[in-house]
């Protein structure tokens, strides 16, 4: 049985609220889990300590079994200090669409004939 320790989420339209669980990767994201391991308020400021809370014990205990976190899971979890930093790069996340190109060599274009 392949294990997530991934976000399920709770609360009204436009009011999110995210449980921390540990589950079977194959169950729907909000259907059945395993483990409530801690709770996500994306409604509070960033630096409010009830933002992310997690039972950090029962955590290590899931990824001693196997369990993968997911990307946002990760990240809080290195926040948390309970995994290594990992390097992330993507390079073409500064460079600009194709559209966005064309338009500034269409006016790059159009600045240079002003010029002359």
């Amino acid at each position: 049985m392949s294990m997530k320790i991934r976000l399920a989420r709770g609360g009204s339209k436009k009011r999110p609220h995210y449980a921390i669980v540990a589950s079977d990767s194959r169950m729907p994201r909000d259907g059945r889990f395993i483990e409530k391991l801690g709770v996500y308020d994306p409604m509070l400021a960033k630096d409010d300590e009830n933002r992310v809370k997690m039972n950090m014990e029962r955590v290590t205990y899931w990824l001693s079994q196997g369990a993968q976190p997911t990307d946002r899971v990760a990240r809080m979890l290195e926040a948390a200090g309970a995994r290594p930093k990992t390097e992330r790069n993507n390079p073409k996340s500064a460079v600009p669409g194709k559209k966005a190109q064309e338009r500034a060599a269409a006016k790059a274009k159009k600045a240079e004939a002003a010029a002359e």
